[in-house]
Order: structure tokens, then C-alpha cells, then sequence
């Protein structure tokens, strides 16, 4: 059975929204961000491919998919896509509901789905960018250029969000956890690296 929880770094945005009286807006951001989950959710379901954990993230969320890297790219590229899918849809219905929801939603699926497909990993736009990677050049320094340019525009994006503080503190704070998550991956890549090269043969 899937199981969804809420990453900690979310715990303090949501600890602000209530201590300003921003609880219902706190609630129409955590409506989408769990509307773009349930887009990758399905998209996981028509590639019958199992989601064991999905976790909700300041950015939108991740999800633990059963299989790992023996999921084919072309499946990855599908989930990836079902997020900024069901945000864009849910940003078409906006205009159709009340006036007092419509137009803080729009707002807020524009600034979700801006978010997530900035093209830098683990965000939607870097997945997509690294699937198609995976599917049209199976490379191994492509993996890692991709990865490497990445953690580049992170430290650029930390910086310039640092020296513009207060007025950019979110931004600073998740591309700092961005960061981490992409050092993390880097640190990982031999390991991924060794599973496709000598696993699923994609990579030389």
C-alpha cells in the first residue's frame, strides 16, 4: 500500500502560514501540490509501474517508484510528464470556479508549475530532460555532465537568491535542499552508473 507523508522542511511554511492566519491559502497550496502528486501517481498506474511512497515537497513532492532504475527511460519520461500534466489541466479549470478560489489557484498552479519545470534535477523539467538523456543519448558522461550542469546552476541560483535576502528567502531555502538532494545523487551516480551499464546495457 502507497503511503504519502509531508517532507519536514514543509513542517516550518506551514508552522508561518498558521502563526500570519494564512491557514486556507496553506490549504489551496497543499490541494495542488497533492493534484500534481496524483497526476505522476497515475501516470505511474497507466505505465504499470507500483508506487510504494510519495512524500509532498515545498516544490510539489517525490515519489518511490517499485523497480528503481530498471524502469525503462520512456516509462520515467511518462510519470515525469504526469505532474506539470495535471497541474496545466488544473490550471485550465480555475477560471471556471468561484472567484474567491480562482484566483489565488491560478496563481499558485503558475508558480508550482514554473517551479517544477525549471530544467535542473530532482525537479519535473530536470527529470523529463534526464529521461530523454536516458532514451536518445544512453550515455555515461552525458548522465553526469547533466548532473554536473545542474549542481552549477544550483550554487549560481543559492548565490543570487542569498545576496537578494529577505524578499527571496524560499528560494534560497529550496535551492539550498536541492542542493543537497543533488549531492546526494552525484555522490550515488557510480552506483547508477554501474546498475545501466552492466544491468540494462544502456550505457557505455
Amino acid at each position: 500500500m502507497m503511503r504519502m507523508t509531508i517532507h519536514p522542511l514543509f513542517l516550518p511554511i506551514l508552522f508561518t502560514m498558521v502563526m500570519s492566519g494564512n491557514v486556507s491559502y496553506y490549504a489551496l497550496i497543499l490541494t495542488s501540490l497533492i493534484i500534481h502528486e496524483l497526476g505522476h501517481i497515475v501516470a505511474a498506474f497507466l505505465c504499470k509501474v507500483k508506487v510504494e511512497r510519495c512524500v509532498i515537497m515545498p516544490y510539489g513532492g517525490e515519489i518511490e517508484l517499485q523497480g528503481g532504475f530498471s524502469i525503462p527511460p520512456k516509462k520515467q519520461l511518462i510519470i515525469a510528464l504526469g505532474g506539470p500534466i495535471a497541474t496545466f489541466t488544473f490550471l485550465g479549470i480555475t477560471p471556471f470556479l468561484d472567484p474567491l478560489l480562482s484566483d489565488p489557484l491560478f496563481k499558485i498552479q503558475l508558480v508550482l508549475l514554473g517551479i517544477n519545470m525549471i530544467p535542473v534535477w530532482p525537479l519535473d523539467g530536470g527529470r523529463i530532460i534526464l529521461s530523454l538523456i536516458l532514451v536518445f543519448y544512453p550515455k555515461a558522461r552525458f548522465y553526469e555532465m547533466y548532473i554536473s550542469i545542474s549542481l552549477i546552476l544550483t550554487i549560481l541560483t543559492i548565490i543570487i537568491t542569498f545576496i537578494l535576502l529577505p524578499k527571496t528567502l524560499f528560494l534560497l531555502v529550496l535551492s539550498i535542499f536541492i542542493f543537497i538532494k543533488l549531492v546526494g545523487e552525484w555522490r550515488y551516480r557510480k552506483y547508477r552508473l554501474a546498475f545501466e551499464k552492466y544491468v540494462m546495457k544502456r550505457l557505455t
